[in-house]
């Protein structure tokens, strides 16, 4: 207790040079703190909405009692989003079973909407086609998986829903029938976080808990030679560095509480929450209060071994030694593990993420990541040491000199930034996984609506929809339920020949304005036509219903279709002026098709929701619960990217600060020597690029061969992602420009002696 109680004297005490410095490595902290929380949290998040969803699921039978309540539950998608609408016919056996978010079960003729699905109603008055009955009130946040869910409970009569109507038993399972993101996807989620967020932050806690350690290296070596004992040296210094972690500890939780209120408010894309959903678990508060002070205590105790077995050697600037090698050795652990599974993606049955697997890839990836950081210190000091010898650069051999003394000191600098490039690329695979996984296996995608739905200017709407490629209708020939079994029939697109290429993989020998039959080895043909059987499609025209037959022809076109499409199959080929201007094929459908891209699917279904609010869209292939979950893991994702990049940058930040404030003597005392302020300046810049470019390329290969092991061992069809190597070297280069223009505030142009006055 006396150590540390003289911690905090010397702490307070000693000028207001080490108090910006404490008050330095609390403000990192709080950062650190905060992103640690953040991740943390988000399984919390995604818990809090699954737990909810599955508390209002309805517990239905299929028996009914006299006087039972009826439920039938709807999921349609509205534009991207999923629309649930629950109706429920009252009883008298069970109106007292109310679902969360609810004081009263509807009544027939009353609807109780989720705000997002009452605010659409105000805006889009069409929407009332899917909401029956007026509005009785809002259903409350327990009810709801998110703030922007659309959810509504109808109230109606018991024979309108008799046929598919169920029993209600109560409400509430132990699960969610469309998690939030899929446990098998989470995995991936929590390492992909893991190594973009949590190895960046250990490294970047520690580099803030070892701030300004030249300077106190020297008091603790003054204390111990006054007498004070190695141990208590230690404490001394460990007192610093947990008081400092421990008040950045409070104030990152107090800064994630106004992050949480400021983000249940805005919002991310495609996640919301309410604020209770991300409120701190008391897990969350003991990781993060006393966590981080264990590892600054640790941090602190290490930092002045030096110090506490040899002072006079910190007093007397001795030569260092050699930065140790044993950070090295889980380099080269890591990538051998890495290696191993690259060698895999080159035989013919690479590695999979089963069984043991499961744990050898995450750890050699973070001990890659953890080896790279502890390595290059001593890459620094070889390099220096090697290039001091050989030069007859002024400039080249001061910076050199001072990397070979403190080799250390540079690194702090330069790690954050080195893991940013190495994080990038590991997530880069982590987003070409996600879309290999995610992705349709066509690169177009249709929408199917139903025609009969359709106005003559809604069809001109939906042709024009931003993202829309191609606009056809399809529909099946008719045949008499009296006739025979074996009467001929075939489905057809009514379109030009331009629509139909617009459509398919591929086409040949199609004629505009003829009618011609369709040939794809791929698919079935119709059943028993032939060329020249008779084909009967129902039309509407008028108001009267009348038959249009056209007979098979025998002109064919060749074509593939993709798979999935909503013409795949299709027997023949009727161009538009073969039918009345004002005809509609019964039970027709009209096919739209744009791009695979997930943001343009979800934008084309939006732009179809803005034009026709009620038709209901199927999209050919699409779950519209999983199109959900994949925007909510490239939210997540993006977050742990920003996340990433923000540690990296304050990681560089406070270290280049604290590093002018120690280098202000050294520098000095040089610059009254003779050397001019250029020279100076292309010292430091020397200084932090040269070991840092080293560093970036180490980044760059050991990031690719990570990301390559991650690739195969993902089971996807890209092993070597040689397409993002120019994006990482473009962020490399401009890492190295911005750390040379952040060593330049090094050398002013003010000479100040006070500075090596004592020395």
């Amino acid at each position: 207790m006396r150590e540390f109680l003289l911690g905090l004297r010397l702490l307070f005490g000693s000028g207001r040079g080490n108090r910006v410095r404490f008050f330095l490595m609390a403000a990192g902290g709080s950062l650190g703190v905060c992103c640690l929380a953040l991740v943390l949290t988000i399984p919390q998040i995604l818990d809090a909405h699954d737990g909810r969803d599955a508390a209002r699921q309805p517990q239905s039978a299929s028996a009914r009692a006299a006087g039972s309540t009826l439920v039938l539950q709807r999921t349609d998608p509205y534009g991207s989003h999923a629309f649930t609408r629950v109706f429920i016919a009252k009883g008298t056996k069970d109106a007292g079973k109310v679902p969360p978010g609810l004081t009263e079960l509807p009544d027939p003729g009353e609807m109780f909407l989720s705000p997002r699905a009452h605010d659409l109603l105000r805006d889009q008055p069409a929407v009332k086609g899917l909401l029956p009955g007026h509005e009785q009130g809002l259903i409350g946040a327990p009810g709801l998986a998110h703030p922007d869910e659309l959810f509504a409970y109808i109230g109606t009569a018991p024979d309108k829903i008799a046929d598919e109507g169920r029993a209600l038993k109560g409400w509430g399972y132990s699960y969610a029938p469309f998690p939030a993101v899929e446990p098998s996807t989470l995995t991936y989620l929590r390492f992909a976080l893991g190594s973009l967020v949590l190895l960046p932050l250990g490294i970047f806690l520690s580099v803030c808990a070892r701030l300004s350690a030249a300077s106190r290296n020297r008091r603790l070596a003054s204390l111990r030679l006054l007498g004070l004992s190695t141990r208590g040296t230690q404490r001394v210094n460990a007192a610093e560095t947990v008081v400092a972690a421990l008040l950045g500890s409070i104030l990152g939780l107090g800064e994630y509480w106004v992050l949480n209120q400021v983000m249940t408010r805005t919002g991310l894309p495609s996640l919301r929450w309410y604020p209770a959903d991300g409120a701190l678990s008391a897990t969350t508060v003991a990781v993060c209060l006393i966590g981080c002070p264990v590892l600054a205590w640790f941090v602190g105790r290490v930092s002045a071994r030096d110090a506490a077995a040899n002072p006079l050697a910190v007093r007397r600037t001795a030569a260092p030694k050699r930065p140790a090698k044993w950070g090295g050795l889980l380099l080269v652990t890591g990538l051998g593990i890495v290696v191993g599974y690259c060698a895999t993606g080159f035989t013919d049955r690479p590695a999979n993420s089963v069984g043991l697997n499961t744990l050898l890839i995450p750890a050699g990836i973070l001990l890659t990541g953890l080896g790279l950081v502890l390595t290059l210190p001593l890459i620094s000091y070889a390099l220096a040491h090697r290039l001091a010898r050989a030069t007859q650069s002024l400039t080249l051999n001061l910076a050199m000199r001072r990397n070979e003394v403190e080799p250390g000191s540079t690194m702090r600098v330069v790690t954050g930034l080195v893991l940013l490039v190495f994080s990038a690329s590991l997530a880069q695979g982590v987003l070409i996984q996600l879309e290999q996984v995610t992705r349709p296996s066509a690169p177009v995608q249709d929408y199917s609506l139903a025609l009969s739905a359709l106005t003559t200017e809604q069809r001109r709407g939906l042709a024009d929809v931003p993202g829309v490629r191609a606009h056809a209708v399809t529909a099946e020939s008719w045949t008499d339920p009296e006739g025979s079994a074996d009467q001929p029939w075939a489905s057809a697109v009514i379109g030009t020949c331009g629509q139909l290429a617009k459509l398919v993989r591929d086409s040949k020998g199609c004629v505009d304005g003829k009618v011609m039959r369709l040939s794809d080895p791929n698919a079935g043909t119709g059943q028993g036509a032939r060329p020249g059987d008779a084909l009967h499609f129902r039309l509407r025209e008028g108001g009267k219903d009348r038959t249009l037959t056209i007979p098979l022809p025998r002109d064919t076109i060749a074509y593939s279709a993709y798979d999935p499409s909503a013409v795949h199959g299709a027997d023949v080929l009727i161009p538009p002026s073969a039918l009345p201007a004002s005809a509609r094929p019964e039970d027709a459908r009209y096919v739209l098709t744009s791009s695979s891209d997930h943001d343009e699917v979800r934008k084309v279904l939006d732009g179809i929701a803005a034009v026709t609010p009620t038709a209901e869209v199927e999209p050919v292939g699409v779950n519209i619960e999983g199109l959900q979950q994949i925007a909510v893991l490239e939210t997540l994702l993006a977050v742990g990217m920003v996340m990433g990049l923000v540690i990296g940058t304050a990681a560089f930040v406070v270290s280049a600060t604290d590093r002018a404030m120690e280098r202000r003597a050294q520098v000095t005392a040089v610059t009254l020597i003779g050397a001019r302020a250029r020279t100076m300046r292309a010292v430091q810049c020397v200084q932090v690029v040269l070991p840092l470019s080293v560093g970036l390329v180490l980044a760059l290969v050991t990031g690719k061969l990570a990301e390559a092991s991650y690739l195969i061992t993902g089971g996807g069809e890209i092993y070597w992602d040689f397409a993002g190597v120019p994006v990482l070297a473009l962020a490399a280069a401009g890492v190295a420009a911005v750390s040379a223009v952040g060593t330049l505030p090094l050398v002013g142009r003010r000479i100040d002696p006070e500075l090596i006055r004592r020395d």
